[in-house]
């Protein structure tokens, strides 16, 4: 059995972290490169989640630092709706 690479490593670990989130409520992609030992890895959870195609990872409930909505794989009005269809209140592009 081939060895898992570094990057899928991260890669699954970023997922784990994510799915621990619970419907309603939102994370930041630096709170879970902290979670996962990496605080300095924001943008590489970012490209993580971008490269995510399972639905069971909510890819969608991952914000930015500074409250705005942060990039989605299936753009950010799907993402907008998403949070707003499990209760997230959303003004002027940030979390309320």
């Amino acid at each position: 059995m081939p060895k898992a690479s570094k990057e899928s490593n991260f890669t699954e670990k970023v997922y784990a972290a994510v799915c621990k989130i619970k419907k309603g409520s939102v994370a930041t992609y630096k709170g879970i490169a902290t979670i996962i030992g990496q605080p300095k890895a924001c943008r590489a959870v970012g490209n993580a989640l971008n490269k995510n195609t399972s639905p069971l990872v909510p890819c969608h409930r991952i914000v930015r630092s500074d409250g705005s909505i942060g990039g989605f794989r299936h753009g950010t009005e799907k993402k907008v709706k998403l949070l707003k269809s499990e209760g997230i209140r959303i003004e002027k592009g940030k979390i309320v």
